[in-house]
């Protein structure tokens, strides 16, 4: 069975930084892409960013310019560097990855808060 196991969330002030990892294990088929959503109370779901595994990136434009997304195929590991936390930012952070028989698998995520 696949599992992604997340970590490196926490509490920082604003303006401060986080990085998030996130590693696949399991009977795995290649992961196409990876990325990594967030989920604030009373909000919708909200993708943050993804990455191919050819390196290609998106980054939602709320963030883009602070967070890094980057992967290490070798060890089906993601990562998501945070930098210049806002408040607004707070939320849950989900790893998401996707294999070429179109399955799709879910962290269980992980707590990131910014406080003012």
């Amino acid at each position: 069975q696949v599992q992604l196991v997340e970590s490196g969330g926490g509490l920082v002030q604003a303006g401060g930084s986080l990085r998030l990892s996130c590693a696949a294990s399991g009977s795995i088929l290649r992961l196409i892409i990876m990325g990594w959503y967030r989920q604030a109370p009373g909000n919708q779901r909200e993708l943050v960013a993804t990455i191919t595994s050819g390196g290609r990136t998106y980054y939602a434009e709320s963030v883009k310019g602070r967070f890094t997304i980057s992967r290490d195929n070798a060890k089906n590991t993601v990562y998501l560097q945070m930098n210049s936390l806002k408040p607004e930012d707070t939320a849950v952070y989900y790893c998401d990855a996707h294999d070429l028989v179109g399955n799709a698998y879910w962290g269980q995520g992980t707590q990131v808060t910014v406080s003012p």
